[in-house]
């Protein structure tokens, strides 16, 4: 049978000669003969055995377990490697799926602040259904200062990581405010809230925030919302609406760009409302 040089190998089969020098190291695929100046000789029905070592390559097999399973021989082995690496690629697209809505999220929150009110606007605005995920600080928010408000971002993310939901989600966080301490403008909320997509979070993780009518004011000063909670109320009441659930402070942007060392905060302050 005719002896092809390493070149020649390589070019009938697509590959460069540093991959089969590889192949060769590593003991995966070596040539059929060696000559006396140390070149190599390959034949042509080793392509059998490189098509399958390029194709289980292409399906995202480490050149390790590749060797592992062809040393083996085992059909069974062979199997359960392509289930588990079956396994890890749906993962893989999942979190690219979850990556590819953040970054549609992101570039939303930037549009949205881009084109949101001045300071202050109040306005009516319908909002489509929303799914958050919230956790409870136990300390109340009014009660304290910026560096808190730090601190229980921290508890999230620690809930989060706990949870095993991606990192993604740590982004533009909010709180809650019950109906009734809205109503009696009592300032007091111990929970904090990230908005997150259905299809990556279980369901019982979840909150549900209906769409509807909302009451809305924005406001760009993390100290000015106890003030602004009183003028959203007072603008409600002025327009004869009844308001049907609890208030949200939507936190639309807190990259720190516009403020050195510290979260360039601009909320929007909501609560859903019926018209009379």
């Amino acid at each position: 049978m005719q002896l092809l040089t390493i070149g020649q190998m390589a070019k009938l089969n697509h590959l460069s000669e540093q991959t089969l020098r590889l192949y060769d190291r590593i003991g995966l695929f070596s040539p059929n003969h060696r000559g006396e100046n140390g070149y190599r000789y390959y034949n042509i029905e080793q392509s059998a055995l490189l098509d399958i070592i390029q194709y289980m390559k292409s399906l995202g097999i480490s050149l390790k377990e590749i060797r592992h399973q062809l040393e083996e021989r085992d059909l069974a082995q062979i199997e359960a490697a392509l289930r588990e690496k079956q396994r890890q690629t749906e993962e893989e697209i999942r979190l690219l799926k979850c990556q590819r809505r953040a970054l549609e999220r992101t570039i939303e929150s930037f549009s949205r602040y881009r084109s949101a009110p001045p300071d202050g606007t109040l306005q009516m605005e319908y909002i489509g259904q929303r799914q958050m995920y919230v956790v409870d600080t136990g300390a109340n928010f009014y009660d304290n200062d910026v560096e808190h408000y730090e601190n229980a971002l921290r508890g999230l993310q620690d809930s989060l990581v706990k949870d095993h939901l991606p990192q993604i989600y740590f982004c533009n966080a909010g709180t809650i405010l019950s109906k009734e301490n809205f109503l009696s403008s009592r300032p007091y909320s111990t929970k904090i809230f990230v908005f997150v997509d259905q299809e990556f979070v279980p369901e019982g993780l979840t909150s549900t925030v209906p769409a509807g009518n909302y009451a809305c004011i924005y406001c760009d000063d993390f100290y000015r919302e106890t003030l602004y909670i009183s003028r959203l109320l007072a603008y409600i009441q002025e327009k004869g609406c009844e308001v049907c659930g609890d208030y949200l402070c939507e936190s639309i942007a807190d990259i720190p760009v516009s403020k050195k060392d510290s979260r360039g905060l601009y909320l929007r302050l909501q609560v859903p409302i019926r018209f009379r």
